[in-house]
């Protein structure tokens, strides 16, 4: 498979291993990416309420390039544009949405792009992030295939985040509250995947700049929670997700008086480590509170089915009650 690929900014710095661990996998999954040339910031998450069509036309622009480099492929890439951050993977299917039904804001886009000689037609481009078209394109069967080192014993929480589940404008996941397509990877790979509710609640994103207190809070309580499920470490999907969760977590304990020490990978290295990568290639040592530790829980043999918890079943009744009007 030959698609479209935009890393956005955090993947050439803070988030580099997940760039190294995709890149060291991308052959074991036969998946070519075609990076977008000339590609610029997303604008994060701020942009958009500061300025927004100045912010929407940040993001066409790249939109636009992508678009203009799929058809000067004369078919040999596909028309899927796929992203691995959950805010750059948001804010590329948010701009195409909104495009797609505001004609007005379509454009004046358009209109800002036409002074760099481009344009955008919306729809025209699949936005997707890199785990949807890991677990559905390549799919679970191929990626069970290619591991040769079971993550066996290994106990993680599967975290995605508030941005990427939500609010999902072309329907990519089986459920917002409790998502299951990571966790069908990670078991996939071997690895016991623990009941974790908290897998689509807030980090806390810049907060930790704004307010470091509020933010705190907010990464404490999803450390204890994975840590509550006996989680070994924590899987991750997105760049501010996973710098919260490892760089800010010493803080974290500074503040609370705290003792913690759950690491957090991303699902790409998880995945290089089955398929028989080494640690150093996949960019693990690299983070904050080290993985080592937590990677000598796997072992060598599944564990005997008896012994493994049957997972709870998530059902619609689960959540709070919501009011109601007369």
């Amino acid at each position: 498979m030959k698609m479209l690929f935009y890393p956005g900014c955090s993947m050439q710095h803070t988030a580099r291993p997940y760039l190294d661990s995709l890149l060291a996998i991308r052959d074991d999954i036969d998946l070519e990416l075609d990076e977008v040339k000339d590609w610029n910031c997303c604008g994060a998450t701020e942009y958009m309420s500061v300025h927004r069509l100045a912010a929407h036309a940040l993001v066409g622009r790249n939109l636009a390039l992508a678009s203009q480099q799929q058809q000067s492929s004369d078919g040999q890439c596909s028309t899927t544009l796929t992203a691995a951050c959950s805010a750059c993977y948001l804010n590329l299917a948010k701009t195409d949405q909104q495009m797609r039904e505001d004609p007005r804001l379509k454009a004046s886009i358009n209109a800002a792009l036409g002074s760099a000689g481009l344009g955008y037609q919306p729809g025209s481009l699949k936005v997707r992030h890199l785990l949807d078209v890991v677990c559905n394109d390549v799919g679970y069967e191929k990626i069970r295939a290619k591991v040769v080192r079971p993550l066996y014993g290994l106990k993680v929480a599967p975290y995605y985040g508030c941005q990427v589940i939500r609010p999902d404008p072309d329907a990519r996941w089986d459920n917002h509250e409790h998502p299951t397509a990571m966790d069908r990877l990670l078991q996939a790979l071997g690895a016991q995947v623990v009941d974790y509710p908290l897998k689509t609640q807030c980090c806390g994103g810049h907060m930790t700049v704004i307010g470091p207190a509020v933010a705190y809070g907010l990464i404490r309580r999803l450390v204890h929670g994975a840590r509550e499920a006996g989680a070994h470490l924590i899987a991750t999907l997105c760049p501010m997700c996973q710098l919260n969760l490892d760089a800010y977590q010493v803080e974290m304990n500074k503040h609370f008086k705290s003792d913690y020490h759950v690491p957090v990978l991303y699902f790409t290295q998880l995945m290089g480590l089955a398929f028989g990568k080494s640690p150093a290639e996949l960019g693990i040592g690299k983070e904050f509170v080290a993985a080592a530790e937590a990677l000598t829980n796997i072992q060598t043999e599944a564990p005997e089915a008896a012994k493994q918890k049957p997972k709870r079943r998530h059902r619609a009744e689960d959540g709070l009650p919501m009011p109601s009007m007369e």
